[in-house]
């Protein structure tokens, strides 16, 4: 699935403003919710890198770790289009780049009249996400092109904001969970991003962009699938991970739970020192199931637990506490007593 969102344009001739330690607010889009992103030092130097270079930025870590919240957060602190794609087993390279509407053709094929000819495979094919990075204006009017003369508009894989153009700048696209693909997906995305563009199937035109508009490609991986050498050569790679140390991490989990409270406005608040408990609970969670290779839980699982919280009367808190350990915190197969 494809979620584009709109951002302002930015002046393209500098690296764009990516600040360390202040918290970005990033809009909801679509599924997205709104969230807050703070940048720490190593990954604005790897968003930089990957700006420089023109590489694909890899980010590796655990879920929870804000991996694809780190493409968003690009996106909004340098004010530019944001394209993403989640990535599945059954995604197909050619899926990233365009996507054939077999089934309205099937529809078409059936009510067709002998002096209404089926249209060309051209009319069914809807740019993807990729597509829509690297030349948008081509995107918007290949879609326009297909529903041009249909009652039922066929769905893109994305749906540009209506104000966007060309001139808007360039995007950053997300291709989020590319290790649940199948090894020939990366290999194949490496060409694309390489040659900046590729050729639209059934004798259609180059679709490409140009070193100015070339979009700021984040790939994440949660480490389920080891991918491709080739592919990591042609990559940037960036590790986001937790504190290991324990006091760092529940200070670092409280901290962020903080900076959520307050730019996200939660109608109710968490005290700090019943973030501080959960924070150690998360902690404490995780230092038992290291060694286990069981799911560790993390941020996410914090911040359920702190919203969870925030409406629990002062007098249930520490029954709640309990219940949320086996409610976020063990997401194993055994049990946990």
């Amino acid at each position: 699935m494809t979620k584009i969102a709109l951002g302002k344009a930015s002046g393209e001739s500098s690296l764009p403003d990516y600040p360390a330690t202040e918290p970005i607010p990033i809009p909801p889009d679509g599924t997205w919710p709104k969230s807050v992103h703070v940048f720490d030092e190593d990954t604005v130097a790897a968003l930089h890198a990957a700006e420089v270079t023109g590489r694909p930025l890899l980010l590796r870590g655990d879920p929870g770790t804000g991996k694809s919240e780190t493409a968003r957060a690009a996106a909004a602190a340098a004010k530019r289009p944001f394209v993403s794609v989640v990535i599945d087993g059954r995604t197909e390279p050619t899926d990233l780049k365009w996507r054939f509407d077999a089934v309205a053709r099937l529809a078409d094929a059936q009510v067709a009249k002998a002096d209404q000819p089926l249209k060309n495979e051209r009319a069914y094919l809807l740019p993807g996400a990729l597509w829509w990075a690297y030349n948008w204006k081509s995107a918007r009017e290949r879609l326009d092109e297909v529903n041009s003369d249909r009652n039922h508009k066929l769905a893109a894989p994305g749906t540009p904001p209506e104000k966007w153009s060309p001139e808007t700048g360039r995007a950053v696209l997300l291709i989020d969970e590319i290790d649940k693909a199948d090894p020939d997906l990366p290999n194949a995305l490496l060409e694309v991003l390489a040659n900046l563009g590729f050729r639209e199937p059934y004798g259609g035109t180059e679709v490409a962009c140009t070193e100015a508009t070339r979009p700021l490609v984040i790939i994440t991986t949660n480490e389920e699938r080891e991918l491709p050498h080739a592919f990591l050569r042609r990559c940037l790679v960036h590790r986001l991970e937790l504190p290991d140390d324990r006091e760092a991490l529940i200070g670092w989990l409280v901290n962020v739970g903080s900076r959520h409270q307050a730019a996200l406005k939660w109608p109710a608040k968490c005290s700090k020192k019943l973030m501080l408990q959960a924070a150690a609970y998360v902690a404490d969670a995780r230092d038992s199931l290291a060694k286990t290779g069981r799911y560790l839980p993390g941020t996410s699982e914090f911040l359920d637990m702190i919203k969870v919280l925030a409406t629990t009367p002062a007098d249930m808190h520490e029954r709640r506490l309990a219940q949320l350990q086996k409610l976020a915190l063990h997401k194993g197969g055994a049990r946990h007593r």
